[in-house]
């Protein structure tokens, strides 16, 4: 990944710096000490007992008893296994900070010590060992040290702080369980919402942002090719869904070549392709599952009725009658595209670079998803912003780089972090860039979302 490195002009770092009050190294310095007083027995914690979306019983209820203690008003149970905590101090604006809780249905291939061995059945009653292969370990421990932070030094702001601990980004519903509770209208509504994401894909200590669009909407569709069945011997007295299928799943990747503007984003990713049982029988039905990735929500529906369009069409062209014609189901839980506000995302990589100077720089946007990207699509129009914390050790990254190689990152079995610098960083970049919001306010833009 080739990065972009952007620095401050003069007049913008005197603006970044005018916010904190306190020493430029002080709360870094805090931080470090709590990591080896507190936070790193609870990173363990979380790292060793990971929970499954829309199960993280264990998880959230200790996230609520850091919270709690730390002097937060917290609620349970919101969005099912969700958990809000909310400080109010004075006159000022909102700030919301989200960590998000689950793990993977993954079993834990990596050296740590503490490495998970847990075995937890699914929210449909299936069981999976588990692993924090995303770093959502690291993303609550970060909350938590940035909340005792915050509680502790409650002179440093004016304002009300709300911190929730969100289930379910892997599945792509916890934002939504939690907006649908009332995240909005029983707690106080933000005025902004940060978090950040620890990153495999870059060495630790490093920090990476996108104004605007960062990460992709996420469609998830079945696609049922119907046929007629017959012995493979005699092909010409069905029709073959294996064949129908194959057209289809060439004649999908124009959708992107030939039809999007070379400017616009776009992926159709045929991910599994199933379909008969036996040499010699042609089966009736091919069963096509594909991902679709896109940032607006126009190129979205382009490429969605474009599938639809070039399955019917091809179907049509074999001469499948109209009974026959494909079947097309697309997840209505799909996860919208991240759009980070670009001015709060000016003014948060203002504060970013004042404070970790040339650690910090923009890079290209990604075409993942992120669950993330649903508070600033409500009618309360919020501006959001999630920058992205280097998380590879350094003795792996550069072991791997020498190699011209990238060391295994989020959702690989191997994944582990160096967790000091991932919850320290993370946790004092949160920190600063809510400190400046309370002292000088949102800045004004677009909003939480570009249609």
């Amino acid at each position: 990944m080739s990065f972009a490195r952007r620095f401050l002009t003069a007049a913008a770092t005197a603006a970044a710096l005018a916010a904190p009050a306190f020493a430029q190294d002080e709360l870094g310095s805090a931080l470090d000490a709590d990591w080896n007083s507190h936070l790193q027995e609870l990173y363990e914690h979380f790292h060793a007992n990971p929970e499954l979306s829309f199960v993280e019983y264990e998880t959230a209820a200790r996230m609520a008893q850091e919270l709690r203690a730390a002097g937060y008003d917290v609620t349970e149970e919101v969005g099912r296994t969700g958990v809000v905590a909310v400080m109010e101090n004075g006159e000022g604006p909102t700030i919301l900070m989200r960590a998000d809780m689950d793990g993977l249905p993954m079993r834990e291939q990596t050296p740590v010590e503490y490495a998970s061995t847990v075995m937890q059945e699914d929210r449909m009653g299936v069981e999976f060992p588990v692993m924090h292969a995303c770093a959502h370990d690291t993303h609550m421990t970060a909350l938590v040290g940035s909340a005792r932070w915050m509680a502790d030094n409650r002179d440093q702001w004016s304002g009300t702080l709300v911190l929730i601990g969100q289930p379910a980004e892997e599945v792509g519903l916890g934002a939504a369980a939690m907006l649908v509770d009332g995240l909005y209208e029983r707690f106080p509504t933000p005025d902004a919402v940060v978090s950040h994401h620890t990153w495999g894909y870059m060495p630790a200590g490093e920090i990476r942002y996108v104004p605007g669009f960062a990460m992709a909407n996420v469609d998830t569709v079945d696609l049922y090719v119907k046929g007629i069945g017959s012995h493979g011997a005699s092909p010409h007295l069905g029709k073959d869904p294996v064949v129908i299928a194959s057209q289809i799943v060439l004649a999908l990747q124009t959708l992107v070549s030939r039809e999007l503007s070379p400017f616009e984003t776009g992926v159709v990713t045929v991910g599994a392709f199933n379909a008969g049982t036996k040499h010699n029988i042609i089966s009736d039905e091919a069963h096509l599952q594909i991902t679709v990735r896109s940032y607006t929500d126009e190129v979205r529906q382009d490429l969605l009725s474009g599938i639809e369009r070039v399955a019917n069409g091809i179907a049509m062209a074999a001469g499948l009658p109209e009974n026959l014609m494909p079947v097309i189901e697309i997840d209505e839980t799909y996860t919208p595209a991240l759009y980070n506000d670009p001015a709060l995302s000016t003014r948060a990589g203002q504060i970013l670079e004042a404070r970790f100077g040339d650690r910090v720089a923009t890079t290209d946007p990604v075409t993942g998803g992120e669950d993330f990207s649903r508070y600033g699509r409500t009618d309360e129009d919020v501006p959001i912003f999630m920058f992205w914390v280097g998380g590879a050790p350094m003795d792996v990254w550069q072991e791997y780089q020498a190699r011209g190689e990238t060391p295994p990152a989020n959702h690989s079995p191997f994944f582990y972090t160096d967790a000091q610098s991932s919850v320290t960083v993370a946790a004092e970049g949160m920190t600063a860039i809510a400190l400046d919001l309370f002292a000088n306010g949102v800045p004004s833009g677009d909003g939480g979302a570009a249609q």
